[in-house]
């Protein structure tokens, strides 16, 4: 198969879980780059990702998303940043997977690929939020963290261990966000009837 295929693949993947954490994906990358694991070399422009340094900045950060998002209110919060700061970041792990390309082009990949994949998970993300909140008073919000945490870890792990899953789990996330616009259609019918 072809290196590009796969760098899409990767990018996508980890751009799609960036859409549910900022942090975990570019760890995990970081992580991956770092130690030398499934065979994950990025490009001179990114070799940043790997060093001691960004290793144990995104791990700081995944901990304190992780545990911010698990705090109603503040969840929300961290969405409405997340709608700016996920797409960046699903452009530099994009942009990361092109490592075959030069830098130039590579950025431009990235942000091709990335942001628009992780505004989209992340928008689907926030709307899902933003149902739970109001239709439970944000107690469900906790239980729903759980799960985006979960979805981030297991998305990034099939994209740099097995990228070619990320293609029907990409439909999944499409026919889950489908299934949730569906939800709070209806949810908002029912409010305002």
């Amino acid at each position: 198969m072809d290196t590009w295929l796969l760098a899409v693949l990767l990018g996508l993947g980890l751009a799609a879980a960036t859409g549910l954490r900022t942090f975990l994906p570019l760890l995990m990358l970081s992580a991956a780059v770092h130690f030398e694991l499934f065979g994950i070399v990025v490009g001179d422009s990114m070799q940043w990702v790997g060093s001691t340094a960004a290793l144990i900045a995104l791990a700081i950060a995944t901990v304190a998303e992780v545990l911010a998002d698990l705090i109603p209110l503040v969840d929300n919060a961290l969405s409405l940043v997340g709608t700016v700061a996920r797409p960046i970041a699903g452009a530099l792990v994009a942009w990361a997977a092109f490592s075959e390309l030069d830098p130039a082009w590579a950025a431009i990949a990235g942000i091709v690929v990335g942001a628009p994949t992780a505004l989209a998970v992340s928008t689907a993300q926030t709307g899902t939020r933003a149902v739970s909140t109001a239709t439970t008073a944000g107690v469900g919000n906790p239980v729903l963290s759980v799960i985006d945490s979960t979805a981030s870890f297991v998305t990034s792990l099939i994209a740099l261990v097995v990228p070619l899953l990320v293609i029907p789990l990409l439909i999944l996330f499409g026919w889950l966000g489908f299934k949730g616009y569906a939800r709070m259609r209806r949810a908002r019918r029912a409010g305002t009837a």
